[in-house]
């Protein structure tokens, strides 16, 4: 994506200070640092923003909690793999299939635990007295009923305030069970300021219970996992038919479509991808510290994106068949997008959007839409840290708050018997004097235009401003919002779960995705929307506060 200037109807400087107003003089101020007008200088250079502190109590967030980080998001399309979420029943339907996580499972005889939400379902005399009898319970009846490889434990907010201690418990049913891996994880939904803190808490705990346990590496050349794909509608369906079309064998992909065994030995290939950076960014980190294996950012939301991730792949493995089959692939994909992109960017064109959501997909559906003319005018994650907005230039001078400290810092160092640096430290080094980036992220803002509005944990009234002020052509966001931008008459694109279609990554993703914004956007249903506000007065009220 060209970065260029874009002039907003009203200045992005006057809607910030228009919105601030409304707030307390000390929610203010730390608002003001978590909505930055963008400006990219020299070498990538932006705003610094705030970002990962905890949202004021009273606004209505877009985040979710840790738990659904580590559950819900890392852990939950992962099909083998039994999960147990210990705690009340409220929570637990969260783990069941809501994210539209999909799976296939590679014979009839294969394991598959998606369409179970498993719980052990505390009830108050338990919250009183304490859950780790039901949960060994639990671990003894699924033991009994699936005879699983692995367990995984979830601990929610109840649980961390009684103090059960699932990894006592967790100890103890491997002794009772030596064949099965079970493990558990602190992820109280209060551990962090947001899911950020469950993705932590379920890197650390994949790291040290489960890469490395089994030594059985896929046949074949040119072996890579990806790390930040979660299968959302089928994406990593279309990145596997790209995949194995290219030449490349994919061990594991983390943690949609894949296997116990598949992560447990993914320390044996060669490469590790990186999609969503914020969630999975510290096992790429560790798994090259303890065993060798480099990483770097790619992004399979976008055909153009998809064509560049490849070519950056095949490059890494220097293989001169790989590339030119790959470069085959690539032509032989984008005869088709580009047929579709050209019809449906001329009803595109000129639109605006705004992109609210996590992981890295604020960023890359930036570069979707761009590919069919729609300018993104204001942005921005759920959960993310200052090198998701910056780039991973700004790790050097972000401060480790008393959030961080409540997740588990791992002292990662090579593996004695099973380090082996893929490639050497000089041939590392050539490359990237060459221009080939490893270990790196530029970030969000320095491909988005100047001029454009950044915010971090944009909150309701803040997106209802946003509307008000720009008359959007399109939102994308999640769940929570989608009904409201709905009721202004204003096309919202589910961009958590999809709600429906998909896929939306790689080549047939795009042309999917393409189809579905010139729907949405060419659609006459929203011009006949009227919200309930539109009809009736709208409660006013001033607020009372201490500075």
């Amino acid at each position: 994506m060209s970065i260029h200037e874009i002039e907003l109807s009203i200045p992005a400087e006057q809607f910030r200070e228009d919105v601030i107003e409304a707030y307390s003089p000390k929610l203010g101020k730390k608002r003001k640092k978590q909505i930055v007008v963008n400006r990219v200088g020299e070498n990538d250079a932006t705003p610094e923003i705030l970002a990962n502190t905890r949202t004021a109590p009273g606004i209505l967030t877009m985040r979710g909690c840790a738990y659904a980080g580590c559950k819900g998001v890392v852990l939950g399309p992962t099909r083998d793999i039994l999960q147990i979420t210990h705690g009340p029943i409220g929570c637990s339907f969260y783990s069941w299939l809501t994210r539209r996580n999909k799976t296939r499972t590679k014979t009839s005889e294969s394991t598959n635990y998606m369409p179970y939400a498993m719980s052990t379902d505390l009830q108050e005399d338990e919250i009183v007295f304490g859950g780790e009898k039901k949960l060994m319970a639990a671990i003894d009846e699924a033991v009994a009923l699936f005879h699983p490889q692995a367990i995984g434990i979830f601990a929610t907010c109840p649980v961390g305030l009684i103090g059960d201690d699932v990894h006592a418990v967790a100890r103890a049913a491997e002794a009772k069970y030596p064949d099965v891996n079970i493990f558990g994880f602190s992820c109280e939904g209060y551990k962090g300021v947001s899911q950020s803190a469950g993705h932590h808490i379920a890197n650390n705990k994949v790291f040290t219970d489960v890469v490395g346990q089994i030594e059985k590496p896929k046949e074949g050349k040119f072996r890579l996992n990806i790390l930040g794909e979660y299968n959302i509608g089928g994406d990593a369906f279309e990145i596997e038919r790209i995949v194995e079309r290219c030449g490349l064998v994919l061990h594991s992909t983390f943690s949609g479509n894949s296997e116990y065994e598949e992560f447990a030995s993914a320390h044996t290939a060669d490469l590790n991808v990186v999609m969503c950076h914020r969630s999975i960014n510290y096992l790429a980190e560790m798994m090259e510290t303890k065993f060798g294996i480099p990483w770097f950012k790619v992004n399979f939301v976008g055909a153009d994106a998809t064509a560049k991730s490849f070519r950056k792949i095949a490059a890494f493995f220097q293989d001169r068949e790989l590339i030119d089959r790959t470069e085959n692939v690539i032509d032989n994909e984008m005869e088709e997008i580009e047929k579709v992109r050209e019809e449906i960017r001329k009803r595109c064109e000129g639109k605006t959007a705004m992109i609210f959501v996590g992981g890295s997909r604020a960023h890359h559906y930036q570069e979707l839409l761009h590919e069919i003319g729609v300018l993104t005018i204001a942005a921005g994650y759920e959960f993310a840290h200052r090198d998701d907005y910056e780039g991973r230039k700004a790790l050097p001078s972000i401060v480790v708050d008393a959030d961080s400290r409540n997740i588990e810092e791992l002292s990662v160092t090579p593996d004695e018997t099973r380090y082996d640096p893929r490639i050497t430290e000089k041939d590392k080094a050539a490359r990237e004097a060459a221009g080939f980036k490893f270990s790196d992220y530029r970030g969000m803002m320095p491909e988005m235009p100047n001029g454009a509005l950044v915010i971090d944990d944009c909150n309701h009234y803040e997106l209802e401003k946003l509307i008000e002020y720009y008359q959007p052509d399109l939102v994308c966001a999640g769940i929570k919002e989608k009904y409201v931008v709905q009721k202004y008459g204003i096309p919202m694109k589910q961009l958590h779960s999809y709600d429906s279609m998909g896929p939306f990554a790689g080549f047939k993703g795009a042309i999917n995705f393409y189809r579905e914004i010139d729907r949405l956007l060419n659609s006459n249903a929203f011009r006949f929307a009227k919200a309930p506000w539109d009809a009736a007065p709208e409660l006013t009220a001033t607020y009372g506060y201490r500075s």
